[in-house]
């Protein structure tokens, strides 16, 4: 399960939790420029926008979890597994599956409007990378600086969203999360006004209480609303370390802690990673479940005309520091 956001400030930013209960040894990947990206039914795109992300390098292909371009679009796959329908071959259509859905969009596109266009005659289709990696039930988050939208592929066909609150979780489908933010209409950050009765003499004994009533359990529709909520009062100054340090406090308001959520035989759902992305620096920073500490990638300090991936691995571990 996991959770992906938009948030502005002086610039734009775009990122998600990945909660999983095992790690694929991601890397933070620089896709350049004149690395061929080759697609099983369509033609390859030799040269194109460059990509920074999170990946798991696959026989030398990247297979992105979340990424932005050089243009600043950004694009993130979230589990969906029960309404995730990818469809047989369709002639006359761009037929991409679902783990070459990323760089098909951030490798053409610059702008939510160039989106849209491909996306008149795409067809996700049912085509796994391999037998050990089999294509994965997916919706998607994509983002610019305009906006955001949701892509789903579902039974009936591909669903496209305009996203107005740049949130995503899992499952329902995105239409459903919209309608249910309307259970909590009457959520506040201001203290609470006594509704209840004119009868009754009823005052706040805390802080926060206009929010009462607020989801605070880890499924994804409760993270949609408690997300939403607080990308949406969020508040920080513009600077970058600022802007950062809130995304990814709003990311901590739904990550998962290990132990919350047991998947059987001994194995617990976590926040693998968070991310977040400045889409106007091409700066990817993340932290990792036992390293809280910020790291930054910016992709412009490498070569972006080159032909070959360029990988970091994630340092996963920091050492507390005792001040006495």
């Amino acid at each position: 399960m996991c959770t992906a956001i938009t948030y502005n400030t002086k610039n734009h930013y775009f990122g998600r939790n990945l909660d999983l209960e095992y790690s694929y040894k991601e890397t933070v990947t620089i896709t350049p420029r004149n690395y061929p990206f080759k697609f099983r039914k369509v033609n390859a795109i030799n040269k194109h926008y460059a990509l920074i992300g999170m990946a798991y390098v696959a026989n030398g292909e990247p297979l992105y979890y979340d990424a932005i371009n050089e243009k600043g679009l950004g694009m993130a796959g979230l589990n969906f597994p029960v309404n995730a329908y990818y469809h047989e071959e369709k002639k006359g259509k761009d037929n991409i599956a679902p783990f070459e859905f990323i760089p098909w969009i951030l490798s053409q596109c610059a702008t939510l409007k160039e989106v849209k266009n491909l996306l008149a005659n795409i067809n996700i289709t049912q085509i796994n990378f391999s037998e050990e990696l089999p294509a994965s039930p997916l919706h998607w988050l994509i983002a610019s600086k305009e906006g955001s939208i949701t892509v789903e592929s579902v039974k009936d066909g591909l669903k496209i969203y305009d996203n107005p609150v740049g949130v995503l979780t899992n499952e329902p489908s995105f239409d459903y999360h919209m309608l249910n933010l309307t259970n909590y209409m009457s959520l506040s950050i201001e203290p609470p006004v006594n509704n209840f009765s004119s009868k009754v003499n009823l005052e706040p004994y805390s802080r926060g209480m206009g929010a009462l009533g607020l989801p605070g359990d880890l499924s994804s529709a409760s993270r949609f609303v408690k997300a939403t909520f607080t990308k949406m009062n969020s508040i920080s100054c513009s600077s970058e370390n600022e802007s950062v340090n809130q995304f990814f406090h709003i990311l901590s308001s739904v990550e998962q802690q290990r132990g919350c959520v047991h998947m059987g035989k001994g194995e617990y759902e976590i926040t693998i990673y968070s991310s977040c992305c400045n889409m106007n620096k091409g700066i990817y920073y993340y932290k990792t479940y036992e390293n809280s500490r910020i790291i930054g990638v910016n992709m412009h300090k490498e070569n972006l005309d080159g032909k070959d991936l360029i990988n970091y691995d994630l340092i996963t571990s920091e050492p507390i520091l005792i001040q006495n």
